[in-house]
């Protein structure tokens, strides 16, 4: 992202790296949000499909079960296993042959196993990232250091000589400027 400007991180601030290294928790942690909500559709689109595929044994005008919610089921009669209610997202639904349904089904599960696995890939390269955000930080505030040490006008040099013969090593009046 700052590399493509020509400096990359050798010109950003302390400041500023930490504001990338902040960014990046946070979408670290949107990154595991996705990958559980694309597990949780994918659970509830294999279970639809099994779900399709025992619809499609039952004879016409069998005795079930329907699921109105995950743990709310109403009895209920199949009326004609060759035509099934697909939803396809905020409350629309579309009348789809069986074979479409599974089909359907089976798209969506690919689909979305093929998301998890990209999602999977970056996952695992945002730790190395994080990694050498936190080096760099490390290394540039020890640099801002080592640069303010030197800048130093006059470093104070300890005067050994004249009090040599005295034994005073350690009194703060052997230092001169």
């Amino acid at each position: 992202m700052a590399s493509s400007k020509g400096g990359g991180m050798e010109k950003m601030s302390v400041e500023q790296l930490k504001a990338i290294k902040e960014q990046t928790d946070l979408e670290v942690n949107l990154l595991q949000d996705s990958l559980n909500n694309i597990r949780t559709a994918t659970s509830r689109l294999e279970s639809a499909s099994t779900a399709l595929h025992d619809l499609s044994l039952r004879p016409q005008g069998a005795k079930m079960l329907v699921p109105l919610t995950a743990s709310l089921y109403v009895p209920g009669t199949l009326d004609d296993a060759r035509k099934v209610l697909v939803d396809i997202g905020t409350g629309y639904f579309v009348e789809k042959t069986m074979d479409e349904g599974k089909d359907y089904c089976e798209r969506k599960i690919n689909l979305l196993k093929s998301n998890f696995d990209q999602l999977i890939e970056v996952r695992l390269e945002l730790p190395n990232l994080k990694h050498c955000m936190s080096w760099y930080i490390g290394f540039k505030q020890l640099r801002h250091v080592v640069q303010a040490i030197s800048r130093m006008e006059r470093p104070i040099k300890y005067n050994y000589k004249s009090n040599r013969s005295k034994g005073m090593f350690l009194h703060p009046h052997n230092y001169t400027n």
